[in-house]
């Protein structure tokens, strides 16, 4: 089976290294991919934003499945050119993206289906959002409608913050057009979750949990980024709190979205919270998370491609999973100034160093004269397996020890209280 994953991060080389293992796998392709990913596939020079190249791409080197990472590829259309030629692909169409690519769309969905979630409006003129949040007993969560890369989400400690939050999304447009509208959002209270599952359309194949690190800083200080670091699985999971997930969230979603005849075949994201009245939705993402995929698919024992195929065709049914029961712990090397403003095309350094038993997937890396730089604000991920989170906290960090690169920066205490 010949093979495509469209996106150039972390998540993608993940995805790339877990489909090389696959015994049914003929040739691998990423686009564009990176440092890593050009060592076990052929990348192509193709934008994820380029649909109509990457479809003809796929044409060309006869891809039997396409699977696609990131958000913004899916939300302009991609699975949906794809399929339009006759090309399987793993991840959903335009209008079922709108379940992370509208957070406006999405809390309207939950309201129709009863699915929890946290009290929630919506504004398209940041006077009236100043009003309401100003009326609120807390200062609410501010989030901008559209795609953001993660980083269009402020949780305020103050209303003078939340104002703040309103004014740069809406009148400083920090986010463009992602953030003409908001939703103003209560705080919800609890243990945060990454719940994923493959999605065949009608049916929901739940992964292991994750838990993931948003803030830059130690101590959950500073802004938010893409993901700081991550670990699988959180020891508060467990098979009750895993059985009332599907039934309360990811199959009812599913159900909802095929009801509005958007039927979702990829990988549902569901971004929770653990609060005293049970699991609500933080958010929806409509593919697999970065950092979280770099800690579950190394936990996934057996073959990748024939489960992304089977979601691709609608024939999850019947398709068993096995889990390594072993904790993985995930470490991001982010450039410095991350998330702000940071150099790239520095020389890194350590990468034929690292233990046997410590992964890295490249994120933001090219190649420059036979020499891996660095090329965005997520460098790399270093990842390892353990028998106990501790053990595997260990490893990662000891491989973080081996890297290198100016200006380098990651946080110290990924999976440190983790319970």
């Amino acid at each position: 089976m010949n093979v495509l994953v469209v996106g150039s991060g972390a998540r993608e080389h993940a995805l790339c290294w877990k489909l090389r293992q696959s015994p049914l796998l003929d040739a691998l392709y990423a686009a564009p991919g990176n440092a890593g990913t050009a060592e076990i596939a052929e990348n192509l020079p193709l934008r994820d934003s380029e649909i109509d190249a990457l479809v003809a791409a796929a044409l060309a080197h006869r891809i039997d499945l396409v699977v696609v990472g990131p958000e913004a590829p899916l939300a302009a259309g991609l699975a949906d050119a794809l399929r339009a030629a006759g090309i399987a692909v793993y991840g959903p169409s335009r209008a079922a993206a709108e379940i992370e690519a509208s957070k406006v769309w999405a809390k309207e969905l939950m309201a129709r289906y009863g699915i929890p979630t946290a009290r929630a409006a919506a504004f398209d003129d940041p006077v009236s959002a100043r009003r309401y949040a100003a009326g609120l007993p807390t200062p609410p969560v501010v989030k901008a409608d559209g795609l953001a890369a993660g980083k269009g989400v402020v949780v305020a400690e103050t209303l003078q913050e939340a104002l703040e939050a309103i004014d740069a999304a809406m009148v400083k447009r920090a986010f463009g057009e992602a953030g003409r509208r908001i939703v103003l959002e209560e705080r919800l209270v609890g243990r945060e979750l990454s719940a994923h599952a493959f999605c065949d359309g009608t049916r929901a194949v739940p992964m292991e949990a994750a838990c993931d690190y948003k803030r830059v800083f130690d101590g959950d200080r500073g802004p938010n980024t893409g993901g700081m670091g991550a670990y699988s699985p959180p020891a508060f999971m467990t098979p009750q709190l895993a059985d009332e997930i599907q039934q309360r969230i990811v199959a009812p979603t599913i159900a909802a979205l095929a009801a509005e005849g958007r039927p979702f075949r990829g990988t549902l994201f569901s971004g929770l919270m653990l609060t005293d009245a049970g699991p609500k939705v933080v958010e929806f993402n409509c593919r697999f998370g970065d950092p979280e995929t770099e800690v579950i698919l190394p936990r996934l024992k057996g073959d990748l491609l024939p489960i992304l195929h089977a979601a691709a065709t609608s024939s999850l049914e019947g398709i068993e999973i096995v889990w390594d029961p072993r904790p993985c712990v995930a470490v991001v090397l982010a450039s410095g100034g991350y998330p702000g403003p940071y150099r790239t095309g520095l020389p890194i350094h350590g990468l034929s160093d690292l233990p046997p038993d410590v992964i890295v997937f490249h994120a933001g890396t090219r190649l420059e004269g036979g020499q891996v730089v660095t090329a965005g604000g997520r460098v790399l991920t270093v990842v390892a397996l353990g028998e106990t989170i501790a053990a595997a906290r260990a490893r990662a960090y000891e491989g973080v020890r081996c890297l290198a690169f100016d200006e380098a920066q990651y946080r110290t205490d990924i999976a440190l209280l983790a319970p």
